[in-house]
């Protein structure tokens, strides 16, 4: 399979990791979202499914750091999680399909698909898709986890698709080895990369050769300085922003 154009959009932006949030406006909220497209940026969020698996966006697998209730968020429905209120600003757990209607392609999306080794990450990738087969507005699927790329080159090709990575003992790819077969088998359109991990020569040369880099999480003035030497995007959160 060949190198696909990628679109111009993807790497004229910045991106609000988890939205625009502060310590009164929570992560991956619908405030988050507004504040981030009040401040010209793009938005990277988080979606997991409930358990009627329709795409939630909440980054944690439990719900206990950002809500005050307890237990996994795979184990709620919909209409429970969106009963749920965040802490900070009393708003529910948004579904993907409201964070859509409220972006409604005014900025663009980065939507980063969760996922856990074992997990059956393919369902999450069907209920995302039947959202964003309709959304005719800027938007990239991307994900630790090689699988989602992959399913959604097949079943949703027109999408771009990304392959985040981190260089430790965390995430899907701790290893040279498992870093170079999930990127051959993601075959993504671009890498987000972890700001720890640059610079680097493999992601240097990768980058030479075409592949956009956006990279994860710049939150501070020397990481910003890093990221805008080494990539292409960044996600970018507290002192790191702008």
């Amino acid at each position: 399979m060949g190198p696909r154009l990628v679109p111009d959009w993807l790497t004229q932006w910045e991106y609000a990791h988890r939205g625009l949030h502060s310590s009164g406006v929570p992560e991956n909220s619908l405030a988050a979202a507004r504040a981030a497209i009040d401040a010209g940026m793009g938005i990277e969020c988080d979606i997991q499914r409930s358990f009627d698996d329709q795409p939630m966006v909440f980054h944690d697998w439990e719900l206990d750091r950002l809500t005050a209730r307890a237990g996994l968020v795979e184990d709620r429905t919909r209409a429970d999680l969106e009963m749920t209120n965040l802490q900070g600003n009393g708003e529910p757990i948004p579904s993907l399909a409201t964070f859509l209607d409220i972006v409604d392609g005014r900025v663009p999306l980065l939507i980063e698909i969760k996922s856990n080794p074992g997990y059956d990450v393919e369902w999450t990738c069907i209920s995302a898709a039947q959202l964003l087969k309709d959304y005719s507005h800027e938007f990239a699927v991307m994900s630790f986890d090689p699988r989602v790329a992959m399913w959604f080159r097949h079943n949703l090709p027109l999408s771009v698709c990304g392959l985040v990575m981190r260089e430790d003992e965390m995430g899907h790819t701790p290893t040279k080895t498992a870093r170079r077969e999930a990127f051959a088998a993601a075959h993504p359109d671009f890498l987000a990369y972890d700001i720890a991990a640059l610079p680097g020569p493999w992601v240097a040369e990768l980058r030479a050769g075409g592949l956009p880099v956006l990279t994860w999480t710049v939150n501070s003035e020397a990481k910003r300085k890093t990221a805008l030497q080494n990539a292409d995007a960044l996600i970018a959160e507290g002192a790191g922003l702008a």
